[in-house]
């Protein structure tokens, strides 16, 4: 017999959620990642830059662990918790962080950057990410895709539609703001949640897969999850994930 529900809730209620650090789900749940692999590929561009933003950096836990920054590298980020986070880990790499509301004007002159990134932005200002990168500069970002763990979202909420965040608008977007998209790949990938407690944490976590989201208001839908559970193994959902890169043009001359 496994835990109690109101064992299981009371201690997924508990924990902090500040940052991206997901270790506590360790063997409570599961997600496929993309084949890319983002942490690589995004060191490597690192490596070769000069002067590097990355936008809505949650905790700093993306930077703090690559092996090398450029000599200018700043971060962005906008809840107070995890901006402390993000400060303690980036100061001694020597990196800056800015409290912004990641709302257009990013707080930065014209044209400062040749490497802008974000992994999973609430939202991709491109006109501004444009505006602040250099002649030949790039923008590198990993985002969540159409319909991302709708099977958990529609549990809670019923029928959603799932027609936003889809990468060829981001395409079309990017290139509305003059950037030109040199790579654009996407993957549907499988998750896996093994109680009610790695459900609880999440969803105070992401905070946008049931907006509003508390165990008070979604108590009988948590205990109609943990039944099925119990009785059927881990409830399954899928992610989605798209990587994009674009890069502004060199000025002619």
């Amino acid at each position: 017999m496994g835990r109690s529900f109101d064992d299981l809730v009371a201690e997924a209620e508990a924990v902090p959620v500040d940052g991206w650090d997901f270790s506590w789900l360790d063997g409570r749940a599961s997600e496929e990642r993309p084949s890319w692999g983002y942490s690589r590929l995004l060191a490597e561009r690192m490596a070769r830059a000069t002067a590097a933003l990355d936008i809505q950096t949650g905790g700093g836990e993306i930077l703090a662990g690559l092996p090398v920054l450029p000599p200018v590298t700043v971060a962005t980020e906008s809840w107070p918790p995890n901006l402390r986070l993000a400060a303690a880990r980036l100061r001694e790499r020597g990196a800056a962080v800015v409290a912004d509301d990641e709302e257009p004007r990013l707080p930065f002159r014209t044209g400062v950057f040749d490497l802008v990134t974000s992994r999973h932005p609430v939202r991709t200002w491109w006109a501004e990410i444009a505006r602040v990168l250099r002649p030949g500069g790039a923008y590198f970002s990993q985002q969540v895709g159409p319909r991302t763990v709708f099977e958990l979202a529609e549990f809670f909420l019923g029928p959603l539609d799932g027609s936003g965040r889809d990468p060829e608008r981001a395409r079309a977007e990017a290139e509305a703001a003059g950037l030109t998209v040199v790579d654009l790949r996407a993957e549907r990938l499988r998750m896996e949640f093994r109680d009610v407690g790695a459900v609880v944490y999440f969803l105070r976590k992401v905070i946008w897969i049931v907006p509003g989201f508390t165990v008070a208001r979604h108590r009988s839908r948590l205990r109609d999850l943990h039944e099925r559970i119990e009785a059927e193994g881990p409830f399954v959902a899928h992610s989605s994930r798209f990587l994009i890169e674009a890069r502004r043009a060199v000025a002619p001359g």
